[in-house]
């Protein structure tokens, strides 16, 4: 199910609310907890029930069963098998056309593709849960309640986009009264969180979306001019960036809707001076997990400054690689990690560059880096980035009114208050923020008004479903 759909706006939500809060306030928590476990089980399975059903609850029972094992007693070896058996099944899912495409390519070994469907979120409720596995073997997290851990792992907005959450800091907002006792303020001011990502999605990500998709099909075939190469990377960098935070702002909504605070997962990352700021504001609950899960059992910095640089590179390849089973995302993460480790060099150097030259290189960078991420192949990659610098000779151009929105959106994005700004949401602000005044209430219909006619036709899928 979409959150950018008429079925989840006008049915599943609204009724789901209305009985999570009717339930806890005239029969149990545990109940509430229970019903909204079973309705997140519902909107992951909408479209597909059978297969869908067969693995988030496999993942959940498999999670449940070695968690549990684990909070009584840490085990290493019982850890390495619970994680895994989750790395396992996202290998199948998800890198078993992948891995047998390169071994036809390299061994000529005619491997016939498996053709397994990935399924939606795959990779970040596997996430979400190997966290909790390595918690419990550190002693951070427990849960023995079979319903209260499917809520957990199956908790609806953020179940399918993220934001990857821990145990520790979302399922004791359950064991909270106040959760479960309705509140017109935090339901209105989750609402408006929810429209405001909602109007990113539909009104301004997705006409985006057309002016990007006619790049790469252009360069598909070949023959991309300069001016469109520019156009449509600069329109796909937006899009995503207003596709991805559009989800996230939606889930932040969603939750606070029922009560529960979920992390901020954008921190304005076109604003970034560095790439190390960049990934520091760009998809923030990721780059959280890959440092504490991964660069540091590595070994982090500890080990010198050359096995840092090492697993700094290791860390984004393999980020590359959770993001898709492509050679273009392997190649996107090693871009990055290249320049994470140029980064950290340079710094450890005592040099710094002015802001006047900081931000549009670090822009400039990561711009180039989203070329491979969209693109389906290494050649396409290769077409784009030599129409980029000139080189490219193909025919058509971009008109100069779509080169000037790009760049006048380009330039709001860099300077306007991002949603948390706005919103007031756990961060300090110079900028007006939420207040539930009738004039805030106008300007969130008026978004929900725009966006909602956007998606008469039909809902598109959200780039990172993908994932």
């Amino acid at each position: 199910m979409l959150f950018n759909s008429f079925v989840f706006i006008l049915g599943f939500l609204p009724v789901t609310l209305a009985v999570f809060y009717g339930i806890g306030r005239f029969g149990s928590r545990r109940g509430a907890a229970l019903w909204l476990a079973a309705a997140s089980f519902v909107f992951y399975c909408w479209g597909d029930p059978a297969r869908n059903l067969a693995v988030l609850g496999a993942s959940v029972a498999l999670n449940f069963a070695v968690g549990s094992r684990l909070s009584l007693r840490p085990d290493r070896r019982l850890l390495a098998l619970g994680v895994g058996l989750d790395l396992a099944a996202l290998a199948v899912f998800k890198y078993a056309d992948f891995a047998a495409s390169t071994a036809d390519a390299l061994l000529g070994l005619s491997v016939p593709l498996p053709g397994i469907r990935l399924p939606i979120g795959i990779s970040f409720f596997t996430f979400t849960q190997i966290a909790f596995l390595v918690d419990c073997h550190r002693g951070l997290a427990r849960d023995p309640r079979p319903a209260h851990y499917a809520l957990f792992a199956s908790f609806f907005p953020h179940l399918v986009a993220g934001p990857l959450i821990h145990h520790r800091a979302v399922m004791p907002q359950f064991d909270d009264p106040r959760t479960y006792r309705f509140d017109p303020s935090r339901l209105s001011y989750g609402l408006t969180y929810f429209a405001l990502g909602l109007f990113k999605k539909a009104a301004v990500a997705d006409p985006l979306g057309f002016h990007a998709d006619r790049l790469f099909a252009a360069a598909a075939s070949g023959a991309v001019s300069t001016a469109e190469a520019w156009t449509g990377t600069v329109a796909y960098a937006l899009q995503l960036y207003f596709d991805f935070s559009g989800y996230s702002d939606m889930a932040i909504g969603l939750a606070l809707m029922f009560g529960v605070r979920l992390p901020v997962n954008f921190d304005s990352p076109y604003k970034a001076a560095s790439i190390v700021d960049f990934w520091r504001r760009w998809h923030v609950t990721l780059s959280a997990f890959l440092r504490d899960y991964l660069y540091i059992p590595l070994g982090g910095s500890r080990r010198g400054p050359a096995r840092r640089y090492l697993n700094l590179f290791l860390t984004m390849l393999l980020g590359g690689l959770w993001h898709g089973a492509s050679w273009t995302f392997v190649l996107w993460g090693a871009i990055h990690g290249t320049g994470l480790m140029a980064a950290h060099l340079w710094a450890g150097r005592g040099r710094r560059l002015p802001a006047a030259l900081s931000w549009p290189l670090t822009a400039l960078f990561v711009l180039l880096a989203w070329v491979p991420f969209r693109a389906a192949t290494a050649a396409e990659t290769w077409t784009v980035w030599r129409a980029m610098l000139g080189l490219g000779g193909g025919p058509g151009a971009a008109s100069l009114p779509l080169a000037g929105a790009l760049v006048a959106l380009a330039f709001v994005v860099a300077a306007a208050p991002n949603s948390q700004e706005i919103m007031g949401y756990g961060a300090r602000s110079r900028w007006p923020v939420w207040s539930g005044s009738l004039g805030w209430a106008a300007a969130t219909a008026g978004a929900f008004g725009v966006a909602l006619a956007r998606i008469v036709d039909a809902p598109t899928y959200f780039l990172y479903f993908r994932f």
